[in-house]
């Protein structure tokens, strides 16, 4: 049952008193460092935050690594110009770190663990007080490997703190004319192996291009191509299926994919599910 108009205007409400709150708790800091990856969260907290902050007192800072898809760093960069967020790119390496490469359940934790490392290195160096990141209330009921390494490194995540969650976020994005607000949610490109599955950057070289093959022939909504061996499994949208699998669109979808250097391709008729991979590895929140 859709929700009633008085429904809608008491969530909208709602969330724009947890806005306020954010604004204030962001107020209380001296100079904030952003871990800024472009997707739905971190603009809108960035966003926030130079309202907040101004853009003296806030650096986003992008990390960049073959797991970084082009389309989200083409999504960050357009959103820090529009808006005016000031933005440091760095590198980090991951990649060179084989426990990461191996692709264990907790590979999260090595991938951030490398990037708040060396956010740690910037905040030391612009004398911030405070980084943050994007996560989200809803974050915290998933398995995120990736939040110990943030507590390990004093990270804040001031939106899961002050309970907002992602249809929240969305509300307010749009509302604040923030682009991402309708944006389908992009993990690393290395979340599209499952694990134990060794990362390379030919693998994920794989799945960025089929995924932006697909992009291109008008697929919209969430898209995963799901990397096993020399099959690709698509998931997409439920809402796109019955479209896409139709006799004169499926063999252009399929051609797309062989196209990134799969031999075979499937697709999954039970559409798009977050955190598919976690299923099939038994892996929950703890």
């Amino acid at each position: 049952m859709a929700d009633t108009p008085a429904e809608i205007d008491t969530a909208a409400q709602t969330a724009r008193e947890k806005e306020l709150r954010l604004l204030d708790w962001l107020r209380a800091r001296r100079f904030v460092l952003l871990g800024f990856s472009g997707g739905v969260d971190s603009a809108y907290l960035g966003c926030v935050a130079l309202d907040a902050l101004g853009p003296d007192r806030l650096l986003a800072v992008i990390g960049r690594s073959p797991s970084y898809p082009d389309a989200q760093w083409d999504a960050a960069r357009s959103v820090a110009t529009r808006f005016g967020i000031p933005v440091l790119e760095v590198n980090t390496r991951e990649m060179l770190d084989p426990r990461y490469a191996a692709n264990p359940s907790n590979r999260c934790y090595f991938c951030k663990s490398e990037l708040w490392s060396v956010l740690e290195t910037v905040a030391a160096q612009r004398n911030a007080d405070t980084i943050i990141d994007g996560t989200n209330a809803d974050d915290t009921r998933d398995w995120r490997p990736g939040s110990k390494a943030a507590r390990e490194h004093d990270v804040r995540s001031p939106l899961a703190e002050l309970g907002i969650t992602k249809a929240e976020i969305r509300l307010l994005s749009r509302e604040r004319g923030i682009p991402t607000w309708s944006q389908p949610s992009s993990p690393c490109l290395s979340s599209r192996l499952p694990y134990g599955t060794a990362v390379t950057i030919e693998r994920l070289r794989q799945v960025e291009i089929a995924e932006r093959n697909l992009r291109a022939l008008g697929i919209e909504g969430d898209l995963r191509v799901r990397h096993h061996g020399d099959i690709a499994r698509i998931e997409m949208s439920r809402d796109q299926l019955d479209a896409w699998l139709a006799d004169d669109r499926w063999p252009r979808v399929r051609d797309a994919v062989r196209d990134a250097g799969f031999a075979r391709v499937t697709i999954d008729l039970r559409g798009f599910r977050s955190g598919s991979l976690n299923v099939l590895a038994q892996v929950t929140a703890a």
